[in-house]
């Protein structure tokens, strides 16, 4: 059995690059699958822990809100059992939390190994001396801690649609957009242009689904905000709602505290890279003008240097009835499965 331990350090750049290795694919010599539905966490605590601090940190952590959404949902659905009713089953689930407090071990610390008793699977063992000591670790590391599992769930859908994508799919968004962009094949074109593809997957109540588009790269001008959300609503124009003339467009002003009064409201906006790809996500809301329809949107855009465009990834959801946290996590994952080609 392969088995990987990691300490969590100081540095996030250290640990991404540490989880990032061959561990999230490695399969458990006991041949089992792993159980358990995604953002589900087994948290193993025991009494005395889960009622002191340390259990109020890692509730504040692992259900502080998903921040995309209007609504509350949390990062992770936490099921919390005591340490003698971690059996079999529950040692099969794909998220696995397990704290430990005893006075002889030294120093607090969270490790992470993978594929133990199932595939694919994370377990994670925080552990320290006393409650105070591992509450303020694991609140220090907060960060490090939802990364190693968010990227968990991140690879097996990577892996999923890796194995399951579209290849018709692929080669006309190569063909349009420069690109190798890998969509699984349960998602369907509703309609496509030389500058923009929209792609959904429909549900009898809920949308989940995305638009890509392109224009000229005229410098940093055209990757800011104010330039980003104007670009947006251009495209999203092309999307119609259910009434007739109506189409989909940028929230721009929301509710304040009171629920009496609106105040302007612009995307959260936020710059990263993934594999020396520079990347930027705005974050918000979507309404359709002309009618009754919205929720939240995540877009992420680059350029595409080979061909000096602006290409921009928008992934939408509606889902008025039903939770939307996993919903919109697999549309954002999919950026994952986007690689543009390097300029020479």
């Amino acid at each position: 059995m392969k088995k990987i331990f990691l300490h969590f350090i100081a540095s996030l750049a250290v640990v991404m690059t540490m989880v990032g290795c061959k561990a999230f694919t490695t399969i458990s010599s006991s041949g089992e699958t792993s159980t358990g539905t995604p953002y589900e966490m087994i948290l193993v605590c025991a009494q005395p822990q889960w009622q002191s601090e340390l259990g109020d940190t890692l509730q504040a952590i692992f259900k502080q809100p998903v921040q995309e959404l209007m609504q509350y949902e949390p990062m992770f659905d936490v099921v919390r059992i005591l340490p003698n009713n971690f059996g079999s089953l529950t040692q099969k689930h794909r998220n696995i939390v397990t704290v430990l407090v005893d006075p002889t071990i030294t120093e607090p610390s969270i490790g992470a190994q993978y594929d133990i008793t199932a595939s694919p699977q994370i377990q994670v063992a925080i552990q320290g001396p006393d409650n105070a000591t591992v509450a303020k670790y694991v609140s220090d590391n907060r960060e490090n801690l939802l990364y190693v599992l968010e990227k968990a769930e991140r690879d097996r859908k990577v892996a999923y649609v890796e194995r399951y994508n579209s290849q018709p799919m692929h080669d006309m968004l190569k063909e349009r957009f420069g690109a190798d962009i890998y969509i699984p094949d349960n998602y369907k074109i509703r309609s496509m242009s030389d500058d923009m593809v929209w792609i959904s997957q429909e549900f009898p109540t809920a949308s989940q689904g995305f638009f890509i588009y392109k224009y000229p790269y005229e410098g940093q001008r055209s990757l800011t905000a104010e330039a980003l959300v104007k670009a947006r609503n251009r495209f999203a124009q092309r999307i119609p709602g259910p009434a007739d003339g109506s189409y989909m467009t940028t929230v721009e002003a929301i509710v304040d505290d009171t629920g009496e009064n609106y105040v302007p409201f612009m995307p959260k906006y936020r710059s990263f890279s993934i594999e020396d790809c520079p990347w930027i996500e705005l974050s918000g809301f979507w309404e359709v003008e002309g009618d009754f329809m919205g929720g939240p949107f995540v877009s992420y855009t680059t350029v595409n240097k080979a061909t000096k465009e602006v290409v921009t990834y928008d992934c939408y959801l509606y889902s008025p009835r039903d939770e939307k946290r996993n919903m919109l996590r697999e549309l954002q994952h999919f950026i994952y499965l986007m690689k543009f080609p390097k300029a020479e």
